[in-house]
């Protein structure tokens, strides 16, 4: 058969673009090299009934009407919002930090923002420019709080110097002057009521759509027509590593079911000190609201090989993106997209509305 387009990947990005191509009528061949859909979305039953996130929590949030109204043509929701605490010195404390944190840390007993704007103002050290993740918190909040809660997680993370990566990487993560303890404040802030690996199978589920599982879809380019293809996977490997190797973070993950109702006081504790080795514990009953008398955590570690998940934002990283982003560019019936192909951090909601956005809502 003939497709009309090649889909490599079968995540967020490719998902999207299949149901949406297929849907005005076109073949599509969706090749995935794992065994599921969902890429690092994918969620599952452990042995113990509790439904985990095999690659780590992943927690929907979302701004747009239009990301909201599209996905929820394949999974009714549960509303949930996030929560994250950081353990310092035995004790926990909300993150992002707010003024809840700065009370419980330094024994203040602020009540307003201005208050807290004030503290801030008095600690903060002026840097300028602003040129690393060390600047743009110091810029904020001052040395003794990003000694506390950014330098030794960040440096966990990604085995980098927090003065070594881009702005962007501890930007993320806002900072407050109220009490607001959600890790989040989009507007829409739900969970698939199923999970994601429902909502997925729900998407794909059409008869334009075919999926080849367990298969890299270099092996099989000679043996099928196709009119375009999109390319959800590492850019570097697209191109034969011609350039070299983009480097990436991976993940690795201890799972353990407790039998007692609940573990951790919050769906997420980060350990932001040197020791332990891992970065956060999850416990997956907050995210998806199950009922059970027992409970599964995962602990992660960040490190250097295994899946791709995080592209490393350096000066030195970027520049070599560049060189294949200029190669890809010259490829007309090929569209990168996804937080692989575009050597990009990209939150779930952001890739759909982009494929929203070229593929057609």
């Amino acid at each position: 058969m003939k497709y009309d387009y090649l889909i490599v990947g079968a995540g967020f990005a490719g998902a999207v673009a299949a149901e949406r191509l297929a849907s005005r009528g076109n073949k599509i061949l969706l090749v995935e090299k794992r065994s599921h859909i969902g890429g690092n979305a994918y969620d599952e039953y452990n042995e113990h009934g509790v439904l985990i996130h095999k690659y780590g929590p992943h927690i929907f949030h979302t701004n747009s009407k239009k990301v909201f109204d599209y996905l929820s043509r394949f999974t009714e929701w549960r509303f949930y919002e996030h929560r994250v605490l950081a353990k310092l010195n035995g004790k926990l404390y909300p993150i992002p930090i707010n003024r809840t944190t700065i009370n419980k840390l330094y024994g203040k007993n602020f009540t307003t923002d201005k208050e807290i704007e004030e503290f801030y103002e008095s600690v903060r050290e002026k840097r300028h420019p602003i040129l690393n993740s060390e600047d743009i918190i110091v810029n904020q909040i001052g040395i003794d709080l990003f000694e506390k809660f950014f330098k030794f997680y960040t440096k966990k993370q990604w085995n980098l110097e927090p003065k070594e990566l881009s702005p962007a990487v501890t930007g993320r993560i806002p900072v407050r002057t109220n009490s607001d303890d959600r890790y989040f404040t989009d507007k829409f802030q739900f969970m698939p009521k199923d999970g994601y690996t429902k909502m997925f199978e729900r998407m794909l589920n059409h008869k334009n759509i075919e999926i080849i599982f367990n298969t890299d879809y270099k092996n099989i380019l000679n043996d099928i027509e196709f009119g375009k293809m999109i390319y959800t996977g590492p850019v570097d490997y697209f191109f034969d590593y011609k350039f070299g190797r983009l480097p990436y973070r991976s993940l690795k993950f201890e799972w353990e079911t407790i039998e007692q109702e609940k573990y951790q006081e919050a769906a997420v504790v980060n350990y932001v000190e040197p020791e332990p080795k891992y970065t956060r514990i999850t416990e997956y009953k907050y995210l998806t609201g199950q009922k059970k008398n027992l409970t599964t955590i995962s602990k992660e570690y960040s490190r250097q090989t295994g899946d791709p998940f995080y592209p490393i934002p350096t000066k030195e990283n970027k520049k070599l993106y560049l060189q294949y982003k200029r190669e890809a560019e010259k490829l007309k019936n090929v569209y990168f997209c996804g937080r692989l192909a575009e050597y990009k951090y990209y939150n779930m909601d952001v890739v759909v509305g982009k494929m929203l956005k070229i593929f057609g809502s």
